[in-house]
Formats: structure tokens, C-alpha cells, sequence
């Protein structure tokens, strides 16, 4: 519908409806007034036939006009049907012999209605034309009949009454339509703002399902899906796909003021801590779920376990390493004496072997304490691994063999070099060391590549060793944890440390055919915040 109408919309349609429905009524009432010849007998006509005939004409007019115009677009076709109902109406006015016919009462409501659909000058227009044509016919009407002359103040009336009818209406209109915008704002703005919870909602990181009695998922947003690993459950039973949760609510719902104790929904996923809440909606019985990722906060505290560990290895250092120095030095002169036997020189291998290690855990937390600010640079990672595959090769065993491969065109990201130098030397030397384990010649795989969903650099350290048994996988992180007798379990802790001090991410991937694959994701190439 046009904005020139005064009403939008299904108002304007259906205002149109009832009057096309008014004139069709008041067009079959006077054709079965003038086909029961009750007109001459009621109404003192002034011009029986023309009234008859107008009257059909009426009728007719108007069931053509409903069969064609049913929904105007322009302001220009109501206007005209609304001044077609006038004129015609004001002819009926004349024939039926003007103010005791009645007739002017119709076109009093005629002018009503019209202005309910035109506003301003348009709608004060119709109802000139209607007082304007009463007025003259009944001077017309008084040429031909003197007593017609008595009806001026009637017609007077009634000319007032047009105008009277179409400001009052118009002034019900504007207040109508000011109802029908505020509304349409307020009905926007609560949509907007409902949208804008669905997206807040969807976008937070905790994750959030609302549950009913038999454990389906009514709701859940991307956050709970993240952490729970699973594309889509809406609508399905929670039980089988995460029965962790669901035996943490059912001890929930035996003893509400127990926390619920932390868990993981998939082996390699992160450490979740479950919230629950009663919702009671009518007689149904829901449970809202709240799922917070902790494994931010745990790395926090690990850190700041560390870093009180390394301020106090800090300053004990040199009492330790002043004895470790001694006790090593006096196994390396026990090895020297030609006096031990075999047992005493395993022995004394022993205590060289643990001094170093002893060492090597206090080196290692001294520089997790003095580990620097990460200083990203621009770097392009085919030719820096090039480089650093070339130097890796020059200084390494025989026995040991760096593939590399990089895919085509320009890869680039942003990390500190020397950090990056550090991280790809322990990963490259765990996989030589854990390849040894299972062939006579150490060999690890580099694959540099952009991961075809994010767009991001990749980097794979694949080796052919073993690999990490599944049960191991959730403390392969973890500071000290190691199944090495020769390990500080620090190695692998401190290259992701640093990976992420550059907006980077390593990850472990078992890799088909055996062995294992440690994945660097690193950062867009701008700059790092």
C-alpha cells in the first residue's frame, strides 16, 4: 500500500473491504426498494425514474468496482472511487427530492469513511465535493420545486456535517496511525533486541543448554557446542552423546548444594566446570545448564605455580648446583680411577646421569621465570624453515633425517624468531629421539601448509616413533609429566608456552599408519595485538 494512504498496510485493506461491503449493501437495499415499487409510495420523489435507474446504476457501479479494485496501490484510485460514490449518491440525492430522502445521511458516512483512507486536503476535498454538490442540486431542485426552498438549512446541516465528520475522522486517524507507528517501533525494537540476546547468546563462550525432563535439548548455543564436541543435538537425548553431564546433574538434583565436580567431554577436549538451574515453565520442569570453560584458569595457576617455582629455584639455585657440581665432578673422577670394577662404574654412571638431569629440570624452570616478552617479526615460513632445516642437518647425527615439504605460494605469519627456533627444536628432536625407538634411522617429516578452512598457516612435526598412548594424552602438556627416565616433562610445556605468547596454537594429532604428529597453528600475518 502506497505511504500517501493514511492507514498501512491490512488496516487500509481492510477499511476498504467494509466500505466496499457498506456500498454494496446500500446499493442491493435500493434496488429492492425501487423493484418493489414501495419508492413511489414512501418517498415523495422528484424524479421517480432517474432514481430507479440511478439506483441500479448504483448497484452495478459498485459490484464492478469490487470486482476490479480490490487493493488500490495509488492514492489516485481511491480518490476516484471515493468521488465516483460521492457524485453518484449526490444524483440519487436530487432524484429522490433532496433533504427528506435520507440520502444526504449516506453521503455524510460515504465522506467518513473516506478520510479514513486520505488524509488531509484529499479527504476535506471529498467532503466538499459532497456538501458542495447537496447544496447546488437542491438549488437545482428548487428551480423545478418552490418547496425545495425550505431545505437550505437542512442542506446547510449537512454540508456541516461533511467537513465535521472528516476532521473528526482524519484526527482519529493520526492518533490511530501514531498508535500503529509507536507499535511498530516498540515491536521492532523488541525484535531487535530479542535477535541481539539470540546473538549474544549464541556468541558467549560459556556454554548453554536448557534441558526438559527426559534429558532433550530444547536449546543450546555454538559455545556448548564448541565444548562439547558435537555439531548440532537440539531436539536430541543428551545421555548417549555426553553421560559425564548428565551423571553430574543427576548428583545435582540429589544434593543442590554439592558442586559439581569438573569434567572433560572428549578425551582431548578442555576442562569444563557444569552449573545447574531449575527452570519451572507452567507444569514442564526444565534444567538450564551452564558449561564454563576452566582450562584458561588452570593454565593461569599452573603459570603462576611455576613462576613461584622458578623465584625460588632462583634463589636456592646456587645452593643446589654448587653440590650437584661437586657430586658430579667426584663421579667423573670415580669413572677416571682405574681401581673401580664394572658395577662401580655403572654406579657412578648413574649419579652422572641424574646430576645432569637435576640440572637440566633447574635450567629449564630458571628460564620459564626469566622467559622474556615474545617479539613477533614478519616472517616468511618457507624460507625461514628452508634455513633452519639446512642448519638442523648440518649439526645432526648420521643417523637422523629432516624431511621437509611446503606447499605453493607465499606463507607468512608473525612470531618472534628466535621463540619459533627454540619451539621447532625440541618438537624436531623428540620426534627424532621417539623414531629411534622403533627404526634404526631417526626420521621426522616438516609440513608447512595453509589449513584450507581458516586460511591460517600450519606446521606438522610427524615422526614414525610409537606415538602417545591414549590414556596419556590429557597430561601430555602438563609441566613434569613425563614417561622418560632421562625427561623433565618441561620440554613440550614450555614449546607450547611459547607458541601461545605468539597468538600460536600446538596441538597433538595422532597420525594414521602410527606415530605421532605435533600441529603448530599459527597467527594471521598482521599484526599481533
Amino acid at each position: 500500500m502506497s505511504t500517501d494512504f493514511a492507514l498501512s498496510g491490512e488496516q487500509s485493506w481492510r477499511i476498504l473491504r467494509l466500505y466496499h461491503l457498506y456500498r454494496l449493501i446500500i446499493g442491493i437495499t435500493l434496488a429492492t426498494l425501487v423493484s418493489s415499487d414501495l419508492d413511489s409510495q414512501l418517498l415523495d420523489m422528484a424524479h421517480p425514474a432517474l432514481f430507479r435507474n440511478g439506483s441500479w446504476l448504483y448497484l452495478a457501479l459498485n459490484v464492478l468496482i469490487i470486482a476490479t479494485v480490490r487493493r488500490p496501490k495509488r492514492l489516485a484510485q481511491v480518490f476516484s472511487l471515493a468521488l465516483v460514490d460521492v457524485i453518484l449518491l449526490s444524483g440519487l440525492f436530487y432524484a429522490a427530492g433532496g433533504t427528506p430522502s435520507g440520502i444526504g445521511n449516506l453521503l455524510i458516512v460515504a465522506v467518513a469513511i473516506t478520510n479514513i483512507l486520505l488524509r488531509g486536503r484529499i479527504g476535506l476535498l471529498i467532503a466538499a465535493v459532497a456538501a458542495i454538490g447537496m447544496i447546488y442540486l437542491t438549488f437545482y431542485l428548487s428551480l423545478s420545486r418552490p418547496a425545495a426552498s425550505a431545505q437550505y438549512v437542512q442542506v446547510g446541516a449537512f454540508g456541516a456535517l461533511c467537513f465535521a465528520a472528516a476532521l473528526f475522522v482524519q484526527g482519529l486517524t493520526r492518533r490511530l496511525q501514531l498508535s500503529e507507528n509507536l507499535a511498530e517501533q516498540r515491536a521492532a525494537d523488541v525484535a531487535n533486541l530479542e535477535a541481539l540476546n539470540a546473538l549474544i547468546l549464541q556468541r558467549m563462550r560459556t556454554g548453554i543448554l536448557v534441558l526438559d525432563e527426559l534429558h532433550r535439548v530444547l536449546l543450546i548455543n555454538e559455545g556448548a557446542k564448541l565444548l562439547l564436541g558435537h555439531a548440532d543435538l537440539t531436539g536430541k537425548i543428551l545421555d548417549p552423546h555426553c553421560p559425564q553431564l548428565i551423571k553430574r546433574m543427576q548428583q545435582w538434583l540429589h544434593n543442590p548444594s554439592l558442586r559439581p565436580a569438573n569434567l572433560q567431554a572428549k578425551p582431548d577436549g578442555r576442562l569444563l566446570q557444569p552449573s545447574f538451574i531449575a527452570l519451572q515453565r507452567d507444569k514442564h520442569k526444565h534444567t538450564l545448564i551452564f558449561l564454563d570453560d576452566i582450562s584458561q584458569i588452570a593454565q593461569q595457576a599452573q603459570q603462576l605455580k611455576l613462576a613461584s617455582l622458578g623465584r625460588l629455584t632462583a634463589g636456592i639455585a646456587h645452593e643446589i648446583r654448587n653440590p650437584l657440581g661437586a657430586i658430579s665432578h667426584a663421579a667423573q673422577l670415580l669413572q677416571e680411577s682405574e681401581e673401580l670394577q664394572g658395577h662401580d662404574l655403572r654406579l657412578a654412571q648413574i649419579i652422572q646421569d641424574h646430576s645432569r638431569r637435576m640440572n637440566l629440570v633447574i635450567e629449564n624452570v630458571l628460564q620459564l621465570s626469566r622467559r622474556r616478552q615474545a617479539e613477533p617479526q614478519l616472517l616468511d615460513l618457507k624460507y625461514w624453515l628452508h634455513r633452519f632445516a639446512s642448519e638442523f642437518r648440518s649439526s645432526a647425527a648420521p643417523n637422523q633425517t629432516l624431511h621437509l615439504e611446503t606447499s605453493n605460494g607465499s606463507i607468512q605469519t608473525r612470531m618472534d624468531p628466535h621463540q619459533l627456533t627454540q619451539v621447532l627444536s625440541n618438537l624436531v628432536e623428540n620426534g627424532l629421539r621417539y623414531s629411534a625407538k622403533n627404526n634404526k634411522h631417526g626420521q621426522v617429516w616438516l609440513k608447512l601448509f595453509r589449513d584450507p578452512s581458516s586460511e591460517l598457516p600450519v606446521l606438522e612435526i610427524l615422526d614414525d616413533g610409537p606415538g602417545v598412548a591414549e590414556e596419556q594424552l590429557h597430561h601430555l602438556f602438563e609441566p613434569f609429566y613425563t614417561t622418560e627416565n632421562k625427561g623433565t616433562g618441561l620440554g613440550l610445556y614450555i614449546s607450547r608456552e611459547l607458541c601461545e605468547s605468539n597468538q600460536a596454537r600446538l596441538d597433538y594429532k595422532p597420525r594414521e599408519g602410527g606415530g605421532s604428529c605435533l600441529r603448530i597453528t599459527f597467527a594471521h600475518p598482521r599484526k599481533l595485538s
